[in-house]
Formats: structure tokens, C-alpha cells, sequence
């Protein structure tokens, strides 16, 4: 198996590959050919000759939030909502009682990642969905935050207190900001890699591991931030605002969710640096540009 990252998924190779064969072998998939995708977060491995993705949940990830994704997709897939399918086995398969894999049908992709005007459609559609039957958490960014920051060991202290401090700022500007649409039913990470190419010219959303009942401004801007930091460029974005018919940038909370939304991105990746040490560097950089008050400073992807 091809390891793209030093724990994919917070495994060990080794206890990786022995949890995925379990998984395969319960529902009768093979797996001799695994390949893995991605595996900064969860593991999210090819099984080539079944043309399915095997998805094992970052290690202490809660069953019980695997099940309710699954639960949530399946309805989505029944109501013709544009997403990647589930694989029709039941799922999730959990093994020792604490480690969940879900599987998902393989979509081949071009070379060329989703552009960010083809998550407008998905997304919009997304946000208006009304009546959804499972119950789903309330988005939080400030409380993941906080969380990460209570977690992070390979920052220093005099990073972690400007990090605190920058964190209670943003939390007190949060409370005078006025929304402007409805809240509802939002992916909660919407960006470039979160979604996949049909081969129609269409796309689907995926990865629903922080699908939640918040405000869509916050999916909004976080396609701007992934526009601008990561290369895309503004006329990405731009695209992107006229296709879903509503610019966040020109709404009077816009630079206050960015904030929230690009300190969130940082902490996260900080917290999981002992699972990724390559990605130090970067979270450090990212850091001094917050430093600097530095917008446009352009990230690398991890």
C-alpha cells in the first residue's frame, strides 16, 4: 500500500492495513490492491478492483457521529441530492468496538481538481433543503477551536497565548455580527478537495464528517479562503459568488467569519502535527502571517 502520509488517520501502517482488511472481509470486498488517497485526517483508501473507497474514521473518532453521517447520506442519496453514493453494504463496519469504515463508490477524477464554481449548485441546494430527518449538531467553529488549542503540543507558549488571545477577540466580534441568510443545513468544509467530478461537467459533494445546522455564510466563506489561499485565484471565487447568487465578501461579517474560519484551519492542522511532523513548517508559517495580519500570504496544502 502506497502511504502518503506518516499516520494516515492517526495508524500506523501496519494497524491501518489490519483494521481495513477486517473491514473488507466482513463485507466481502477485496482488498489486496488498496492504494491510499488521502490521510491527513481520516484514511480514505482505493480499493482498485472493486472500484470502491474504503474510509476508515480518524482513530477515536465517535461511532456513533460515523453513524449518523451514514444515516444523513443515505437520505440525501434518496432524495436524488447530488453526492458521492454509498456502497450498498450495511455500514458502518466497526472494528474492536472502536474503529468505524464506511464505503463509498469510486468516482475516477481528471487531473484537474472540482472548480469552485461547480460547488455552488450542490451547495445552494444544500443550504434551502428543509424537513431533515436527522438530527445534526450545531456548527461551531469557536468550540473546535478551542478544543484544538487546549490539544496543540508542538507550538510555542508564546504562540499559543497569541493564538488564545486572537481566538477570544474573534469570539467577542462574533456576537455583534448580523447574518443575513437563513440558517440550515451546511457541509461545513465545502473546498476544491471535498467535492468530485461527476464526468458530466457536473459535481458532488463528499467527506460530510462536519455536516451540521449553522449558517451557510460559514460554508461560503470557506470557499473563499480555500479560493485565495490555495492558488485558485480571485476569478475562481468570483465564478464561484455568481454562480450561487450571493457575494460573502461584500456582507458586513465577512472578515470576522474569515478570521474565525482561517484560525479554525490552522489550529486543526496544528493539533494533528504529532500525526504529520512534515506539516510543522507550515502550520508556523501560517501562524506568522496571522502575525502579520497578512491576507493574501499563500498557504500550502496539507
Amino acid at each position: 500500500m502506497t502511504q502518503t502520509a506518516p499516520a494516515p488517520g492517526g495508524f500506523d501502517e501496519s494497524e491501518m492495513h489490519q483494521i481495513l482488511q477486517r473491514g473488507c472481509a466482513a463485507v466481502g470486498l477485496d482488498c489486496s490492491d488498496a492504494r491510499l488517497l488521502r490521510g491527513h485526517t481520516n484514511a480514505v483508501i482505493h480499493l482498485a478492483t472493486e472500484q470502491i473507497v474504503a474510509k476508515i474514521a480518524r482513530k477515536g473518532s465517535r461511532i456513533d457521529d460515523v453513524a449518523r453521517t451514514v444515516r444523513f447520506v443515505r437520505w440525501l442519496t434518496d432524495a436524488g441530492f447530488p453526492t458521492v453514493p454509498l456502497h450498498t453494504v450495511d455500514q458502518p463496519v466497526v472494528i474492536d468496538q472502536q474503529h468505524a469504515i464506511t464505503f463509498w463508490q469510486y468516482l475516477p477524477q481528471p487531473a484537474q481538481p472540482v472548480a469552485a464554481a461547480q460547488l455552488a449548485k450542490p451547495l445552494y441546494a444544500l443550504h434551502t433543503l428543509t424537513a431533515v430527518p436527522e438530527a445534526l449538531p450545531v456548527h461551531d467553529n469557536l468550540a473546535a477551536i478551542r478544543r484544538s488549542l487546549s490539544a496543540i503540543t508542538c507550538l510555542s507558549d508564546e504562540a499559543l497565548v497569541f493564538l488564545n488571545v486572537y481566538a477570544e477577540q474573534l469570539e467577542s466580534d462574533l456576537r455583534v455580527v448580523q447574518f443575513d441568510l437563513q440558517e440550515g443545513v451546511i457541509q461545513g468544509d465545502p473546498q476544491h478537495r471535498n467535492a468530485l467530478h461527476t464526468g458530466d461537467g457536473g459535481a458532488v459533494l463528499c467527506d460530510w464528517d462536519t455536516v451540521a445546522i449553522g449558517q451557510p455564510e460559514w460554508d461560503l466563506v470557506t470557499v473563499e479562503v480555500h479560493c485565495r489561499r490555495f492558488g485558485h485565484g480571485p476569478q475562481h471565487y468570483e465564478a464561484f459568488a455568481e454562480a450561487y447568487g450571493w457575494d460573502v465578501t461584500r456582507w458586513s461579517g465577512y472578515e470576522t467569519l474569515t478570521a474565525i474560519r482561517e484560525l479554525r484551519m490552522i489550529t486543526t492542522n496544528a493539533r494533528k502535527v504529532h500525526h504529520a511532523p512534515s506539516s510543522l513548517r507550515e502550520v508556523e508559517r501560517r501562524v506568522e502571517g496571522l502575525r502579520h495580519h497578512d491576507r493574501f500570504l499563500p498557504w500550502n496544502i496539507l
